[in-house]
Parts: structure tokens; C-alpha cells; sequence
């Protein structure tokens, strides 16, 4: 008897969707040949509510490994609200629970982050059979290393950082680039050393604005005519630093040169969030 699973991607997009729905497909159809029917979920746990769902075959697996975003679709659906009735009168965990059965599935494996590995939890308690698989650019998920995204995006950061630094030297100013990662550091941290970063804040690690401000008159004192601060966004905390630095500056006329804060607002950081694999994260397909 064939077996049908179920592969759906949710929350925002992330580098290797695509290359991983490729890399179970192959797994699948390498393991099991013609015993498997794979089914595809339409724009995330939306598409399981509404019962939105197709069944796939070979040849929609081909070419996508350097694709951007999801063949599947994606959509946010917080899993703080799955357990709520709202206008439409649509109980939600009824409904995910009628569509797994109405698609005849054996299992479903979630694509996501946190609030997607919430509700596959969730559903896993319901009595369904569930497989998560954690990306996000993050890498804050619970008991995983290193999740599906997380280098691309370091990759792409840091490129930034490279090339602020011609910039930076050239107009002798402070550059203060806020980067995504929720209430992780982690891509801060990686893509600041990585771009050589003057200072990097992090959200595990109150920060001192003076003690910032002085690091970067040191470093102006010993000759350098510009600083590049790597600032994690959480709770658009770049831009606080970035207003707190300007007032700083504008009040303590302690050296010579003239500073500007430009924060890039990565935490829009859409071009973290796809672009061109790195191979760490095409090779763990």
C-alpha cells in the first residue's frame, strides 16, 4: 500500500526551502520508488485549514535547488491564535486535523521556525503524524545545531558589512548596521566577526552606550577615521542605539571628526532571506 506524505512550508521564507522539499522528495521516491505519493500543502497551516493541498510527482521536484522562496507557498499563521475561534467561526485545529485525513496522509512534515515547530507540536498532540524541519535565518531553534538559512543569510550579511567598509572609511563616519535574528544574536554575531565588525551588540548582552561611544573614540584616537558597529535588531533595538549614538555625539565634541550614524535597516532584510544557497546549506539536503 502506498504511503502519502505531506509537506507544507510556513512562516516567512527562508534560503533552502525549495532545496529541501527537493532533497525529501529524492529521499522518498529513492527509498521507497513508487510506494510514495507526495502531497503538497498550499501556503502553509493556511492551506491545511482551508484545505488547500495537491498531489505532486517527480517533475515538480526538478530545477528548484537554487530556486528562491517555496513552490508550495507560505503564509503566517500564528500558532497563538490556532486555538481560537475567530470571526469566521472556523475551528482551526478541527480543521488541519479534517484536511490530514481527507488528503489520506500518513504523515506531514512542517517546514519552519519557532511558531511552525509550535503548531506541529500541537498536532503531533492531536494524534497526527508529524515531522518538523527547522529553518529560519535565525538559528534560534530549540535542540537543533545549525538550521537550514541561517549561513546563506550569514553569507549575504556579511557581504554588507564588506562593503560598508569603503564607505565608511571613505566619509570618515561610524556605520551602525542593524541585522536580523529575533531574540537570537547569532547572525550578528557570525556575519561581525566575519566582516570585521568594530563592535557587535548583541540581545544575550546588555550593552553600555557609553562604554560603545568610548570604544569608538579609542579607536579614532589610534588613527582610525571610522567604526563599524554590527547591531542585532531585536526589539528594533539598531535604531534606539543608532539615536542614542547621534545624541551622544552631537553632546561629547571629545574628537576631532564629524560622526554620522547610518543604520541600514536590514530588519526589512529581505535579500537575507533569499538569494543564491551557500553550499552548507545546499549540502545538508
Amino acid at each position: 500500500m502506498k504511503k502519502r506524505v505531506g509537506i507544507l512550508t510556513s512562516g516567512g521564507d527562508c534560503p533552502g526551502l525549495n532545496a529541501t522539499i527537493r532533497g525529501v522528495a529524492k529521499a522518498l521516491y529513492a527509498r521507497m520508488g513508487d510506494n510514495v505519493e507526495i502531497v503538497g500543502i498550499l501556503n502553509g497551516y493556511h492551506g491545511l485549514i482551508t484545505g488547500e493541498y495537491k498531489e505532486m510527482c517527480e517533475d515538480d521536484f526538478r530545477g528548484i535547488l537554487t530556486l528562491g522562496g517555496t513552490i508550495l507557498g507560505t503564509k503566517r499563521t500564528p500558532f497563538k491564535l490556532m486555538r481560537v475561534v475567530e470571526e469566521d467561526k472556523i475551528d482551526k485545529v478541527a480543521a488541519m486535523k479534517k484536511t490530514y485525513k481527507d488528503a489520506k496522509l500518513d504523515c506531514l512534515l512542517c517546514l519552519g521556525g519557532n511558531g511552525t515547530h509550535k503548531t506541529a507540536n500541537l498536532l503531533s498532540q492531536e494524534g497526527l503524524n508529524i515531522i518538523g524541519l527547522p529553518k529560519t535565518i535565525d538559528n534560534d531553534i530549540y535542540g537543533t545545531d545549525v538550521t537550514f538559512g541561517f549561513h546563506t543569510a550569514v553569507d549575504i550579511a556579511t557581504e554588507v558589512i564588506d562593503r560598508i567598509h569603503t564607505t565608511a572609511g571613505s566619509h570618515s563616519r561610524v556605520m551602525c548596521i542593524e541585522i536580523m535574528g529575533n531574540k537570537a544574536g547569532w547572525l550578528t554575531l557570525y556575519s561581525g566577526i566575519a566582516g570585521g565588525a568594530d563592535i557587535i551588540l548583541l540581545p544575550e548582552q546588555p550593552y553600555d552606550i557609553d562604554r560603545v561611544c568610548e570604544a569608538v573614540e579609542r579607536r579614532a584616537k589610534r588613527g582610525s577615521n571610522f567604526s563599524i558597529i554590527a547591531v542585532a535588531d531585536l526589539l528594533r533595538r539598531g535604531r534606539e542605539f543608532a539615536s542614542q549614538t547621534f545624541d551622544y555625539f552631537e553632546t561629547y565634541t571629545v574628537i576631532a571628526l564629524v560622526y554620522l550614524i547610518i543604520t541600514l535597516l536590514l530588519s526589512k532584510g529581505v535579500s537575507m532571506m533569499e538569494g543564491r544557497l551557500t553550499y552548507y546549506d545546499r549540502d545538508r539536503k
